[in-house]
C-alpha cells in the first residue's frame, strides 16, 4: 500500500505544540508532508486589519517556519499566494497528494470556504482529516450538548462542556517531521480578483501580495509587510510560538499571581508590565494552545486552593468566556456578528446603523459601511476613533490601541460603553468595526460577543450600569500617568484636572501650556491644544438609559419582522409616549468610585472647579440628534 502524501494546511494554528490536527497528520505515517499556508484574499481585502496585526501574524509564521526547519532542515512553512478555493484542486493533482489535514474553524466564512475545499478534495480522491484545536472543547460538540443552541452564558458553557467531557490534556510537540515532497507549481496562477480593498487606507506602497504564487524569489518565503504594501508596524508586541511559551513560563512562575488572578481587579492603566497576561494575540493566531494554558493554570490553582480565584474572574474563567463566544458563533453562524437576522441580539435603534448586502452567507452587514442618520453621532464616532473626544481617559485608551494594537479588557469595556449605551448611542457594530481593524487579538466571535455584552444587546442586560469616563480611570491612576503618556498635550496638567481638563481655570491651563478648544479633527491641530469634551456625560447617560429602557420594554430582536421591514419605528413612537416613568431607578456603581453616579460632581463638565472659568467655544459636537430630541420631548410630556 502506497504511503500517505499529506498536505498540512496551517491557518490559525501557528504552532507545533498541542496540535491535534498535526498529530492526526503524523499518525498517517506519511512518506512526505508539506506544511503550507495559503494567503486567502478574503482576509487580505475584506477583513479589516492594521499593519500591527499583519506584522504579528508574520512573526508567528516566521517563528513556526524556523521551528519546522529545526525538526527537518529540508522543510519549513511553505507559503503560497492564491485563494485556497482555486489553489487546492491544482495542488492535489500537481503534488499527487493523498491527504489534506487541517484544524477546523468556527468562523462562518471559513466554514463555507472549507466546504468548497473539501468538495474539491473528494473529487480529486484526496482524503480530508480535520480536528478541533482552537478552543478548550470542540465548539460543535458544545453546541450539540447545549441542545443545538448557542451558549449565552458561562453557566451554559460549563454545563455543556461537562457533558462533552474533560478538557483534553495538551499534546507534546513532535520531535521530527517528514521531508516535503517535490512542489511543482507549473500550473496557471489565479491571482486575486480585482475587488474593493478595505485595507487600502493602510497601504503606503504597491500591493504585490499575489504577483508570484511562491513569492518574489520563488522560494515559498513568508510574506513581508512590504510585499503586502503596508508601512512598518508600530506595536512593540511580537508574535510566535517561541515567545508565547516563554511568556507562559514567566507568568506561571508567579504562582500567587496565577492562582489569585481576578480580572476585574487588574488595572487598565499599567504603563510597563501589564496587569494581565497579554497572551490573547497568541491564542488568536494559535501560537499558544488554549488547552496548554488552561492546564498550566489549573495545576497551580489546585496547589493553592485556599487562595485560588474561581471562574469567571480567574484565568481559567477568561478561557471559558472565549469558549462561550466561540460556541455561540458556531451555533448562530454568519448573523452572529450583526443584529439583523440574529434572534439572540436585542434590537436597539442605535445611531449609524449598518448597511447590508446579499451574499452567499445571507444578508450580511457591509464591512464598515453605515447609514448616517445623525451627523452629530457620526462626528462623535470619528472623534472617538481618533482619540479626540475631549475625555482624556477615553482618548488615552484609543491612542494606545492605535499605536500598540492592544489595551486592557477594562479599557475596552470603557470605550465600548462610552460609544454605545453610556454616551453616544452609536451602534455597537461601528465600534466592533474599529476594534476589528486595530486589535492584534481580534477574534470575530469574541469581538462581536464583547460588543454585544457591553452594549447590553446580548449576554448582559444591566444597561443602567455605566463606566464613567472620568471616575473610572481615576480609580486606577489618580495622578493620571497613563494619560500623560498617551495624551502628551496634558502632560504638565495638575492631577486634579487631568481627567477633566475643561474644569481647570485659565491660570492652571496656561501654566500647563494647554488650551481647551476645537474638536481635535481639524487639520493643522496646534501644539498644546486639547479638544473640548464632545458631550455632557451626565446628560447623555440619562438620555441613553431612558432610550435603553424603552427598547427593552418593547423587546424586539434582530430576527423580528418589524426589524426587517422597518415598522419598529411605529412601535417605538407608541411605547415612548406611555413608557416614560421610572427611567432612572438605579445609579448603582459599576467598578470604581462613583463610576455610574451621574449626579456626582466629578462627572459634571460645564463648570470650572477653580474660581475662574476657562472660555470654551460653542461646539456643534454637543447638539442632539433626532432620537435624543424625541426622548427629551417625551420626558417633558411625562
Amino acid at each position: 500500500m502506497a504511503k500517505a502524501r499529506v498536505i498540512y494546511w496551517f491557518r490559525t494554528d501557528l504552532r507545533l505544540h498541542d496540535s491535534p490536527a498535526l498529530k492526526a497528520a503524523l499518525d498517517l505515517e506519511p512518506d512526505v508532508l508539506w506544511p503550507i499556508f495559503t494567503w486567502d484574499p478574503h482576509y487580505v481585502y475584506h477583513v479589516k486589519a492594521s499593519p500591527n496585526r499583519w506584522q504579528y501574524m508574520l512573526d508567528c509564521q516566521q517563528d513556526l517556519s524556523d521551528s519546522i526547519r529545526k525538526l527537518n532542515s529540508k522543510s519549513k512553512l511553505f507559503v503560497l499566494r492564491e485563494a485556497p478555493q482555486t489553489l487546492f484542486p491544482k495542488l492535489f493533482a500537481a503534488w499527487k497528494a493523498t491527504h489534506l489535514v487541517f484544524e477546523r474553524d468556527t468562523d462562518a466564512y471559513a466554514r463555507k470556504r472549507d466546504d468548497v475545499v473539501i468538495d474539491a478534495a473528494k473529487k480529486a480522491g484526496v482524503e480530508v482529516v480535520t480536528r478541533y484545536g482552537r478552543t478548550l472543547w470542540d465548539s460543535d460538540e458544545v453546541v450539540a450538548k447545549n441542545g443545538g443552541k448557542p451558549t449565552m452564558s458561562i453557566t451554559q458553557l460549563q454545563a455543556a462542556g461537562k457533558k462533552v467531557g474533560q478538557i483534553p490534556k495538551p499534546i507534546p510537540a513532535p520531535s521530527h517531521l517528514p521531508d516535503p515532497g517535490e512542489m511543482p507549481i507549473d500550473f496557471d496562477h489565479e491571482q486575486a480578483e480585482e475587488t474593493i480593498d478595505i485595507n487600502a487606507p493602510h497601504r503606503s506602497k504597491t500591493d504585490k501580495t499575489y504577483r508570484h504564487i511562491a513569492g518574489p524569489k520563488g522560494d515559498f518565503a513568508i510574506e513581508t509587510l512590504e510585499e503586502l504594501g503596508f508601512p512598518a508596524a508600530t506595536t512593540p508586541h511580537r508574535g510566535g510560538e517561541t515567545l508565547a511559551l516563554k511568556q507562559l513560563d514567566k507568568i506561571m512562575a508567579d504562582e500567587d499571581y496565577v492562582a489569585g488572578f481576578r480580572k476585574p481587579q487588574t488595572s487598565p492603566t499599567m504603563l510597563e508590565e501589564q496587569s494581565t497576561t497579554l497572551l490573547s494575540p497568541h491564542l488568536h493566531f494559535g501560537s499558544l494552545s488554549s488547552r496548554l494554558f488552561y492546564w498550566r493554570v489549573h495545576e497551580i490553582a489546585e496547589k493553592n486552593r485556599t487562595k485560588a480565584s474561581m471562574p469567571p474572574e480567574s484565568l481559567t474563567g477568561q478561557l471559558l468566556f472565549r469558549d462561550m463566544y466561540f460556541a455561540a458563533h458556531a451555533a448562530i453562524g454568519s448573523s452572529y456578528t450583526q443584529t439583523l437576522n440574529n434572534k439572540h441580539v436585542r434590537f436597539i435603534p442605535w445611531h449609524l446603523p449598518s448597511k447590508y448586502e446579499d451574499s452567499e452567507l445571507g444578508k450580511v452587514a457591509t464591512s464598515g459601511e453605515y447609514h448616517i442618520d445623525s451627523p452629530q453621532a457620526d462626528k462623535w464616532l470619528q472623534r472617538w476613533k481618533a482619540g479626540v473626544t475631549g475625555f482624556p481617559f477615553v482618548d488615552a485608551l484609543m491612542r494606545q490601541l492605535h499605536t500598540e494594537g492592544w489595551i486592557h479588557h477594562l479599557g475596552r469595556h470603557m470605550l465600548a460603553c462610552f460609544l454605545t449605551r453610556g454616551g453616544c448611542y452609536v451602534h455597537w457594530e461601528r465600534g466592533a468595526d474599529v476594534f476589528e481593524e486595530l486589535l492584534l487579538d481580534h477574534e470575530p466571535a469574541c469581538n462581536a460577543g464583547n460588543w454585544q455584552w457591553l452594549s447590553c444587546t446580548a449576554f448582559f442586560s444591566q444597561y443602567y450600569r455605566c463606566y464613567s469616563p472620568v471616575a473610572f480611570g481615576r480609580k486606577w491612576d489618580k495622578n493620571g500617568d497613563y494619560i500623560r503618556k498617551w495624551v502628551p498635550e496634558l502632560k504638565k496638567l495638575d492631577a486634579k484636572y487631568i481627567y477633566e481638563p475643561w474644569t481647570a481655570g485659565s491660570a492652571t491651563l496656561d501654566k500647563a501650556g494647554v488650551r481647551i478648544e476645537g474638536d481635535g479633527l481639524s487639520a493643522g491641530q496646534k501644539k498644546g491644544v486639547y479638544p473640548e469634551p464632545m458631550l455632557d456625560f451626565q446628560e447623555r447617560r440619562k438620555v441613553c438609559i431612558s432610550a435603553m429602557k424603552r427598547a427593552f420594554s418593547i423587546g424586539l430582536h434582530g430576527d423580528d419582522e418589524a426589524v426587517k421591514n422597518g415598522t419598529w419605528k411605529e412601535r417605538f413612537e407608541e411605547a415612548g409616549e406611555t413608557e416614560m416613568e421610572g427611567m432612572f431607578e438605579s445609579d448603582d456603581d459599576d467598578e470604581g468610585d462613583h463610576a455610574d453616579d451621574t449626579d456626582h460632581e466629578s462627572h459634571r463638565t460645564p463648570k470650572s472647579r477653580e474660581g475662574g472659568k476657562h472660555t470654551r467655544n460653542k461646539s456643534d459636537g454637543i447638539r442632539e440628534g433626532p432620537m435624543d430630541r424625541h426622548v427629551k420631548k417625551l420626558k417633558t410630556q411625562s
